[in-house]
């Protein structure tokens, strides 16, 4: 049986990874609502989970967050 040994440097790239999936599901909410007048709400919060998956993929990348 084998163990799976994440490093401090793995652990770093995975959540980098992770927050750019966050990034990209954000993006795609705030683009399929933007024609929907109604949805007005749900463009917003696309919007801003997109924002913090950018902001914490700079966090983890630049500031050494983790």
């Amino acid at each position: 049986m084998t163990t799976l040994a994440i490093t401090a440097h793995n652990g770093g790239r995975i959540a980098e990874l992770a927050f750019l999936l966050i990034a990209i599901a954000g993006a795609s909410m705030f683009l399929v609502h933007v024609p929907m007048i109604g949805r007005a709400k749900n463009s917003f919060a696309g919007f801003c989970l997109g924002a913090a998956g950018v902001l914490l993929i700079v966090a983890t990348h630049w500031g050494h967050f983790g």
